[in-house]
């Protein structure tokens, strides 16, 4: 496992204890504000590369 995924990894961990949880609020993404639609992409761009490396 290299350093990256690594560092993705832990990252993971800390949002989900840190940040909102859109899907246990049944937040509609099409009627969101703009910091809660950075917020999903922000974290489905951690979720992606934890992943994929």
């Amino acid at each position: 496992m290299g350093l990256k995924r690594t560092f993705f990894k832990g990252l993971a961990k800390l949002n989900k204890k840190v940040l909102p949880s859109f899907t246990k609020k049944d937040v509609d993404l099409s009627k969101a504000s703009k910091i809660q639609l950075a917020l999903f992409a922000y974290k489905m761009w951690v979720t992606k590369n934890a992943v994929n490396q």
